[in-house]
């Protein structure tokens, strides 16, 4: 089976892990420091903090957010379910916003007519890897007073109107699962401009423990004292993954440009082909293509899908409206709530995307699909 995504892994990956492994530290080590000032690069020198998962890397956000009880988040259904089911997890209230059709990206607008008093944070979605219109999102939640959270699970290294990705909201989040671009195995990160919230986060990914006397209240009992003044979690993401993410992140350039050239083909061998709506791109940006997301016509998708999986294509669908799941509905969700996201879902289909992808297993994918289509 061609799979929809795979990781790239080379020796230098290896070696990086393997010395990792024969030295001092296999966690809270300096491997973690240096993803972190490797990742930062990436930013544009906005710092970041490592955590154990995309998923974490979103419930730190929503901790240093100050998202809770009482509050709303309004985000896009049109993404993995954690993007919301991590706000619902702090006590904050879900609330959906609609998407753009072409790009599947949060619509600015339909955020807008949203908003409430009770709106503590507007989180985007880069979906496929192409980033979300950050410019009206950020007047949005200047005008609301709430916090911009970017969900780059799928865009790390992609560029916005000249500014990369981590450096246009309040608080960014990454995904390093072997699918995405660049990986860790399992694997996330937090990029905060503000320092509060950057200590909130890096604060929550160690249990909420303070070491520093001065921030303590009762220091006075040796070095090894240290106090929880607000409870968090082990997301701490140990140096031989922090390894492997270093020597990834030093090979970012390459996967961008052979996932931007296996686009350009894909755009070029299935340009006009009946049936078939190819991936939108806005002229202002720079994606690092996560997914290939095509839209399959006429009520066709399953079919398309079954048969592909069939001839040995893995081609994904990307995703099922999170507000569908019925931990959701269980909730009082109910379909029809977005209907340019859900008419997205009913014919999104992912196709292999991956930078070991060769140009003869991509003419196949689209042979096939060419022939199921006619």
């Amino acid at each position: 089976m061609l799979p929809y995504g795979r990781q790239s892994i080379a020796e230098d990956d290896v070696r990086a892990v393997t010395e990792v492994l024969r030295g001092d530290w296999l966690t809270t080590g300096p491997a973690v420091g240096l993803f972190e000032s490797e990742l930062a690069r990436w930013t544009g020198g906005v710092p970041c903090v490592a955590v154990t998962s995309g998923t974490a890397a979103l419930h730190v956000a929503y901790v240093a957010a100050g998202a809770g009880p009482g509050d709303e988040v309004i985000t896009s259904p049109l993404t993995f379910v954690a993007t919301a089911a991590t706000a619902a997890l702090r006590g904050a209230r879900v609330v959906f916003a609609d998407v753009q059709p072409d790009t599947g990206n949060l619509d600015p607008d339909s955020a807008a007519a949203l908003v409430t008093g009770r709106t503590r944070a507007i989180t985007a979605v880069d979906y496929a890897g192409h980033p979300a219109d950050y410019d009206e999102l950020r007047a949005l939640t200047d005008r609301c007073g709430a916090v911009l959270i970017g969900d780059a699970a799928h865009s790390i290294g992609s560029v916005y109107k000249d500014r990369p990705v981590g450096a246009l909201a309040d608080l960014t989040t990454f995904s390093f699962f072997p699918t995405k671009t660049v990986t860790t195995a399992e694997g996330g990160a937090v990029a905060a401009a503000d320092p509060g919230r950057l200590a909130r986060a890096a604060r929550f990914r160690n249990h909420g423990l303070v070491r520093d006397p001065v921030e303590q209240r009762d220091p006075d009992h040796g070095g090894w004292h240290q106090e929880v003044h607000d409870f968090g979690l082990n997301y701490r993401l140990p140096d031989v993954l922090c390894a492997l993410g270093v020597s990834q992140l030093r090979r970012l350039d390459r996967f961008r440009a052979r996932r931007a050239e296996l686009v350009a083909r894909y755009n070029t061998l299935l340009a006009g082909l009946p049936g078939l709506t190819l991936p939108a791109q806005r002229p202002y940006t720079s994606p690092s293509w996560h997914l290939y997301p095509v839209r399959i016509g006429d009520g066709r998708r399953r079919e398309v899908y079954e048969r592909m999986r069939a001839a040995g294509i893995g081609v994904q669908v990307n995703y099922l409206p999170a507000y569908w799941h019925p931990v959701f509905e269980d909730l009082g969700y109910r379909r029809g709530l977005c209907p340019a996201a859900e008419a997205y879902y009913a014919e999104q289909l992912s196709l292999p995307l991956f930078p070991d992808l060769t140009d003869a297993e991509q003419d196949r994918v689209v042979e096939r699909l060419t022939a199921v289509l006619a």
